[in-house]
Formats: structure tokens, C-alpha cells, sequence
């Protein structure tokens, strides 16, 4: 029989989030049932919750920054046992045949991967996410949070650390590379972290400088105010690699401006009009302007053990469950440092 549990879930665009119960499935033979601990709130609930992407499915139970425990397992399932620490990111299934999940890269499967939540299941039932006390997801969608990292700093790293650690490591960010980072948010936070753990020179490029501070401490070597702009001529030709983590529509030439020859600026977010590119910024230095979506099952576990290998975890504030409203309102207005992690024994 399915199993009722607790959760939040946002029944219409124009409403508030609520609590309520939903149904979990049953223990497949693949399966593993999950308890959850803690799920972190990323700007994609929001957007999903409040329809400002269209498409969304109502009611919708959204998360997909999920940590916690192995409740149960199914009578096939070799990865994990119970009690082990696990995470469930931003899918739970893929079809596992195409050239790109063949590759571990799942996160651009042909067909479409299946979304933690608002998304349509093998089974033909709609997903429902982590904002909720139990999941069920295919031992081969699972991760293993090692020791190193607490649960809750972890939850983030499911989708705010991937998205930054993919293309860290598909631009070859290392040592004698020079690397910019556009926001010091819940993405760019992160980013900043695992960019000095790899060994690079780092960069915040922020509005203003109200988060130099914050910016130091969690690595970066520099920090500059893209809103003087003095920046753009003093850092031109500067660096090998800018990964974008704002969702605004920026003046994309004046970035492209300070990528070094061969440079690569890395789109993130999804800002709401088209990218204008101008030609010229791309042609003059030979370089790239390109885009990154989190990262396949297979790199995210690398990059939770690379995490707990540096003593990287986010920058967290945990709710109970009852501000889950108001911390949508405050992401949208910026006012976090840099994570809102609901506890979920609060549900």
C-alpha cells in the first residue's frame, strides 16, 4: 500500500504554500525509501511554485536539494543499506538508453529526465519532491552524503553545488587558471568554495562590494563591483573561465570583454528575455560563450566526496516549516545567507 506522509505543497500560482499529506509508492525492488532530514529551497521552487516558467503541474510538492536517511530498501537493491546518509538532487529517472545517460549524463537525457517534482513518473503518477517527509526514488538516483558533510549543509550541494562543480570541471578549473564568478548568492556561494578548493585563482564579480567580506572568507583571492565601471576596463582580458549565476539579463559584451584569449563565460541562470551576444566580443580573443545544467549522477556523487574531502558544505539558514512563504519572499528579495534549509521534522 502507498504510504501517506507529511508535506508542504503550493496548490495554485497565486497561492501560498500549505501543509498537507501526499502518497509515497510503494517499495519497488529497486527502490529505496528515504527519510528526510532537511531540503533546501532553491530559486527553481519559486519559480515552479509561483508558474513564472509556465508548465507547472498543481498541486505541486516542490524540492530537490534532498538529505536524509535510508528507511527501507527493496528486495534488489545493492547500494545502499538502511540508516546509510543519502541525498536526492534534481531527477529521480532518466530512460537510461540514449547517448547522454549512456555517458553519465543523465542531466541531458534525449527524452527528458524526470524531475524530483513536477514532473510525470514511469509509473504515470506526478512527482512530488523534498518539501516533504519521505521519498521513494531508484537506488540508481540516489547519492551517498559521506561523513564529512552535515545534513543540512549537504542538501544544498544536491543542486547548488553540482551546478557549479560541472562546469568548474569541464573548463578544467585548477591551478594557474583564473576564474570569475557573476553573484555571490545560493549558487555562486558555493562555486566560490569549490573553485579555491580546486586550486584556482577566484574572482567575485558582484553588484557591489556589501559581500566582500563574506566573499573572502569562503575563498575568493579577489572581489569587484561589476556597478562601477571602472571593473569592466581594469579586469579586461582577464580570466579563462566566468560562470554566470544570476538569472538577470546582463550586458553579456561587457563580461565577454574580460575573458582572456580563449576564455569561456558560462551561462547558469535563465534569465527572463534572450542573451543579446555581440559577435565581435566573441571573435576578437577566440572566445566562447556557452551553458551548463547541474551535472549527471555519476559527477554529482564525485562531487559530494570532493566536498567532504575540503570541509565544503553550504551556507545555511534552517526554517521550520512555517516560513517556508516568507523565505520565498526573502530569496526573492535577496535577503539570505546563502540557503534557506527547512527541517523537515518540522512538517
Amino acid at each position: 500500500m502507498p504510504t501517506t506522509v507529511n508535506a508542504y505543497i503550493a496548490p495554485a500560482a497565486d497561492r501560498p504554500l500549505e501543509p498537507t499529506t501526499i502518497e509515497r509508492r510503494d517499495l519497488g525492488p529497486n527502490d529505496v525509501s528515504i527519510d528526510i532530514a532537511f531540503a533546501g529551497i532553491c530559486h527553481s521552487d519559486i519559480h515552479t511554485a509561483r508558474d513564472e516558467w509556465g508548465g507547472t503541474r498543481f498541486p505541486v510538492v516542490p524540492g530537490h536539494e534532498i538529505a536524509g536517511t535510508v528507511a527501507a530498501v527493496g528486495d534488489a537493491v545493492t547500494r545502499y543499506a538502511v540508516g546509510d546518509r543519502v541525498g536526492v538532487g534534481c531527477f529521480v529517472d532518466s530512460c537510461r538508453e540514449c547517448e547522454p545517460c549512456r555517458l553519465g549524463e543523465e542531466q541531458y537525457c534525449e527524452r527528458g529526465n524526470v524531475g524530483t517534482y513536477n514532473a510525470v513518473g514511469r509509473d504515470g503518477t506526478p512527482t512530488h519532491g523534498g518539501y516533504s517527509t519521505s521519498i521513494v526514488v531508484d537506488e540508481n538516483y540516489v547519492l551517498r552524503i559521506p561523513d564529512g558533510i552535515a545534513l543540512d549543509e549537504a542538501a544544498p550541494l544536491l543542486c547548488a553545488g553540482i551546478t557549479l562543480y560541472s562546469p568548474l570541471r569541464h573548463w578544467g578549473a585548477g591551478p594557474g587558471k583564473k576564474v570569475a564568478i557573476v553573484g555571490l548568492g545560493g549558487l555562486g556561494h558555493v562555486g566560490v568554495k569549490i573553485a579555491h578548493a580546486l586550486g584556482a585563482e577566484v574572482t567575485v564579480l558582484s553588484q557591489s562590494l556589501k559581500k566582500m567580506e563574506d566573499g573572502l572568507r569562503l575563498g575568493a583571492d579577489h572581489y569587484h563591483a561589476t556597478g562601477d565601471p571602472q571593473t569592466f576596463r581594469e579586469l579586461r582580458n582577464t580570466f579563462d573561465l566566468i560562470l554566470n549565476t544570476v538569472s538577470a539579463n546582463l550586458p553579456i559584451g561587457r563580461y565577454l570583454g574580460m575573458l582572456a584569449l580563449d576564455g569561456t563565460l558560462v551561462e547558469l541562470g535563465l534569465p527572463e528575455h534572450p542573451i543579446d551576444v555581440p559577435a565581435g566580443a566573441l571573435i576578437g580573443k577566440r572566445r566562447s560563450f556557452a551553458g551548463s545544467m547541474i551535472g549527471g549522477i555519476a559527477q554529482t556523487q564525485e562531487m559530494l566526496d570532493f566536498c567532504a574531502e575540503h570541509g565544503i558544505g553550504a551556507e545555511i539558514e534552517v526554517i521550520s516549516a512555517d516560513r517556508i512563504n516568507e523565505a520565498y519572499d526573502r530569496v526573492v528579495a535577496s535577503d539570505v545567507r546563502y540557503r534557506f534549509v527547512i527541517d523537515t521534522s518540522t512538517l
